[in-house]
This record gives structure tokens, sequence and C-alpha cells, in this order.
């Protein structure tokens, strides 16, 4: 019987997470119970009840400086200090969102939370990776947690201003402000630090991995988490490139192609060095890879966009991954395949991590279900918070790689309704 685990609204769509045919499985998967000192017992459960709320703070420093968002207001942050073993240790987890590349496009986003403070949440609450409960959170749940707030359309990356249409591409100014107002909190003095982010914030964490790295001093433990950020370059059902296009339309209007890093533009144009998959072995940081084979985000937005399937064979297929027929299936095998190659090099250093699952969903660190609960998607019997800890704290290597859909039982695929 079905059983509706988990439902949540991204990009403006309705998502629904369910567990694969139904079916909740958990019996095999791996028990841990030592993790940062804290005992932790598989009958710990996620209460509503429980969460923590973190108000959002606004960096004033922004005007002085030109770090706006893109409608001219403050950025802004959400942090819940650590304690204990952790008040040393930093997790800066940064905020995706959407991208824009046109005039229209980003003229629009001013009016939405991705592109200006006031309308962003006065406070969030903090789950997941962010969670201050060792049951939901073994690893990193006493560290000092920020949250950076997207509103830049640019993953952080942009640097100019269209006074005509009053817009400011700010993204690298806001970077660097969010993280010289953690210094003052007391980062630079971490004894360990991780930042991650999802989606949009996923490719800004390997953009901005070494830099961040940079801040500290040798003797401090830093590495990078990218959830969701594998953003690839890769052909629709029409033949065409829209993820591409996009990005070539944001890298010029947002001058982007002067933050890339010059290995990559030395190689390839700056269209193609603002894609995660020609990044990533160019990382001197040590660096997680976290993503679904069939992200649903990709799925929908890169391969089978409605302007690309006018007919509308690819509806059924593009909202929930078990309507898809054999043929389909086979075409997104094409795209797990693509991935899967594409991240052969970079799995190869021991310092990098690597966790593959064969789910279609996009982002699994800041929902407790997806991150660390009874059903949580694993990958040879680990859990996605036990393989990143795994990895940070160098408890065993850490390369997994799921085998293909509709293999793994442990998926919790997202629906879009």
């Amino acid at each position: 019987m079905k059983k509706l685990v988990w439902s949540l609204t991204l990009f403006g769509l309705l998502v629904l997470m369910l567990p694969v045919n139904g079916v909740m499985e958990y019996d095999e998967i791996e028990r841990f119970t030592d993790f940062n000192g804290t005992k932790v017992t598989e009958n710990d459960v996620h209460s509503e009840a429980k969460v923590l709320w973190v108000p959002l703070t606004l960096i004033q420093s922004g005007t002085e400086n030109g770090a706006v968002c893109l409608d001219g207001s403050l950025p802004g942050y959400h942090f819940h200090p650590g304690s204990g073993s952790g008040a040393k240790n930093w997790l800066v987890q940064v905020e995706g969102g959407q991208w824009c590349g046109t005039i229209k496009n980003c003229v629009n986003m001013k009016t939405t939370r991705h592109g200006s403070s006031k309308y962003m949440e006065r406070q969030l609450p903090f789950t997941g990776i962010l969670s201050d409960k060792a049951t939901e959170n073994p690893d990193f749940y006493n560290w000092n947690r920020v949250k950076i707030r997207y509103c830049d359309g640019g993953s952080f990356s942009g640097d100019i201003e269209n006074k005509t249409a009053k817009l400011q591409f700010r993204g690298k100014r806001i970077w660097s402000a969010a993280m010289v107002e953690l210094m003052g909190k007391g980062i630079r003095s971490a004894e360990q630090a991780l930042l991650s982010g999802c989606s949009a914030g996923g490719l800004a964490v390997i953009l901005h991995c070494d830099k961040f790295t940079n801040m500290f001093d040798r003797s401090t433990k830093v590495k990078c988490l990218s959830d969701a950020g594998l953003f690839l370059d890769v052909a629709d059902v029409s033949g065409g490139r829209p993820l591409s296009r996009l990005y070539a339309d944001v890298v010029k209007l947002q001058n982007i192609a002067t933050q890339l890093p010059n290995d990559c533009l030395k190689r390839l144009n700056s269209t193609s060095c603002f894609f995660a998959q020609n990044l990533i072995n160019q990382v001197k940081n040590p660096l997680f890879i976290l993503n679904a084979a069939y992200d649903r985000w990709q799925i929908q937005e890169s391969l089978t966009p409605k302007s690309a399937d006018p007919s509308g064979s690819w509806s059924g297929c593009r909202s929930n991954i078990a309507k898809c027929n054999a043929s389909q299936i086979k075409f997104l095998h094409g795209f797990r395949t693509r991935m899967v190659n594409l991240i052969s090099g970079f799995t190869k250093p021991s310092k990098n991590g690597v966790f593959i699952n064969s789910c279609f969903i996009h982002c699994q660190t800041e929902n407790h279900v997806t991150w660390y609960s009874k059903n949580s998607p694993a990958v040879k019997n680990k859990r996605i918070a036990i393989a990143v800890g795994d990895w940070y704290f160098e408890r065993g290597g850490v390369k997994l790689i799921d085998c293909a859909y509709p293999c793994d039982r442990t998926c919790r695929n997202e629906v879009v309704e």
C-alpha cells in the first residue's frame, strides 16, 4: 500500500515523496550507534513539533559594499550557534534557487525570495544536515550551522549592474560579504568546517570550494559537499540543449566569465566552465558529490522540457518516473550512464567522496526523510548521512554508485502534481 511520506514545495511545484513500490525498506540498512560522541538508536524519530526555527539575519554591510540581491535589497542568512564538542566546528549550507539569464526573467525574480530579501521567510526550519538533534543529524547536530540565502540568480558568481532594468547581479559580492560576516562570528578559528549546498547552491559550492578553504589556517579540516549540483551538459529528447542555452545567457548577462576558474577557461568556453562536470576534477579541496542519477529537476527541465515535447508524450514520465515506458527508461538510463562516466576520474583521488543513487529526486541533504531516518535512501546499505560522515571524518572511503533504476527500493522518489 502506498503511503505519503513527505511533501514540500520546490520551484513552485507540489512535490510528493513516495517510497518505491510503496515498500518501506530499511531492515537491511547499516546500523551505526556512535557518531560525534553521541549514541543513536533506530527508535529515534523525527517530530515536527521539535523542529528548530532559525530567524533571518540581514547583512547590514551589503549596501556599503554593493553586496545586494537582484532588487538591491540586503542579502541574508540564518545562523544557529554550536555547542559542546561542536562549538568550534562550522557547517555552512548554501541555498539553492533559480538562474535567470534574461532581463525579463530576472525582473520577475526580483519579486520572489530568490531575488529579494523582502520576500524571504523571516525564519526557516533547520532540518536534515542543519538539524540540531543527534537523532536526525548525528555528526553535525552541535556544530555552528549557517544557511546562506540565495537571491542573485547566478550561483553567487555574477558582478555587474543593469541600471536600465534596475537589476543588481552581485552574487560574488554577496558571497564575500557573507564570509566576512561569518568571520565576525568566529568561523576563522574553526577547527573543522564543511561547505555544503543544494542545486544552484550545490554548483556554488563547487565554484567556491577552494576559496572557502583559503579562509582558514592549514590546521583546519575543510571539506565541501555538493548536493544535486552536478548539472550535465546533455541533449534533450528533441536534440536541443536547453540548459546550455540558459547557462550561456546567465554567464553573459551576469558577467560570470570573469569569476570562472582559469584552468577551465584555458580548455573550454565560459558556458562550459559553468557546468560542474567540467569543474569537479580541478577542485583542490576534498569534495563530496551527492546526486541522483535520475535527478528530477534535470529530467524535467533539461532532458524533457515541455518545449522539446510538443506532443506531451513525456508528460507522465517527467512527473513520475514510475509512469515511464520502456523506451523512456532507456533514454534516462543513458543520462545515468553519462553521469557515471563523467565522475569516473573524480572518484580516483582518495580525498573525494561520491554517493550516486538511482532515485528520481532533487536535493537530499536538508530533508530529514532523505538525510537520516529509518527510511533514508541507501547505497550498499549505507544511508546518505552515514556516507557523508564517514567521508568527512575519514572513517572509511566512500565511493558509492547505485545500480540502475528500478533496482533501489530505498529511494524516496518525488512525484510532481
